[in-house]
């Protein structure tokens, strides 16, 4: 068998793929052609909702690291990993950081009201699944092993 690689492999910080992603599509709109979600009078509506899902990214992204925090490992993905977080918010989602990005990502567009942005979510998340994710589920499969395996069959990717 071989030795467990160090870490997953992950060079790029996930937060920055998504600002990324959020900077094109806010490029696109201030320099190609303006594509609001709604009318700018009715556009307290999409406030509203970009309040709410705010708060529920706020909420993943605390609670997943307050995961980490108890378990003593860290959670860039860029270094090694010392235990598998599976409590809390982790028993209903694998990628409770990765999800609460991508909400605080739609939130944002939201509030811009604003549809490009909502557009190049679709490659950001992209990069974080076959880039991000898959790096870290192989790495965590061959360091946790069998563990981490029950847990996938148990767990969902996203929610």
């Amino acid at each position: 068998m071989s030795e467990p690689k160090a870490n997953p492999g992950v060079r790029f910080p996930p937060p920055l793929i998504f600002a990324i992603g959020l900077g094109i599509g806010l490029a696109l709109e201030y320099f190609h052609v303006s594509l609001p979600l709604l009318d700018p009078a009715r556009a307290w509506w999409l406030d509203l909702h970009a309040a709410a899902i705010g708060v529920v990214a706020i909420w993943l992204i605390g609670s997943a690291l307050g995961g980490f925090r108890r378990k003593g490992t860290d959670p860039r993905p860029w270094r090694e990993d010392s235990a598998l977080v599976v409590e809390g918010i982790y028993r209903h989602t694998r990628n409770p950081m990765y999800l609460g990005m991508a909400l605080a990502y739609g939130a944002i567009t939201l509030a811009l009201n604003t549809l490009w942005p909502l557009l190049t979510l679709v490659p950001a998340l992209l990069l974080i699944r076959y880039y991000v994710i898959a790096r870290e589920e192989r790495y965590l499969a061959q360091l946790f092993g069998d563990a981490y395996r029950d847990y996938c069959r148990q767990v969902r990717r996203w929610f």
